[in-house]
């Protein structure tokens, strides 16, 4: 049977991951989660590759993508997707909040790390 209940995350409340993220709603094909006035550092952090794909958007600040030897500079109003398995980080470059969505969903079998 197909589970057809509504779910509301309330973004205060919500569970914050490893990495600082905050988990919002999640289904079994993709979930939400939030970064939240992420500060700028120095260095860009090591590169990673995840077994899912996301999809972002830039609420406010900028910052730099580094995906599979590109650089691309994200600000307010920008989306981006990251594809499953290439190699990304991300660099702050003035105070960030952006919203991801992942699928399959990130936090699913400790994958969010």
């Amino acid at each position: 049977m197909t589970d057809t209940s509504a779910k509301k995350v309330d973004a205060q409340s919500s569970p914050r991951g490893d990495m600082g993220q905050k988990y919002l709603a999640s289904g079994e094909s993709l979930a939400m989660r939030l970064w939240e006035q992420e500060e700028p550092a120095d260095e860009v952090k090591p590169s990673t590759k995840r077994e899912y794909e996301t999809v972002g958007y830039a609420i406010s600040g900028r910052a730099e993508l580094h995906l599979d030897g590109q650089v691309i500079v994200l600000e307010s109003g920008d989306s981006w997707v990251v594809p499953k398995g290439v190699s990304h980080t991300y660099k702050i470059l003035e105070t960030f909040t952006a919203v991801e969505a992942t699928s399959p969903p990130a936090q699913a079998h400790r994958q969010d790390r």
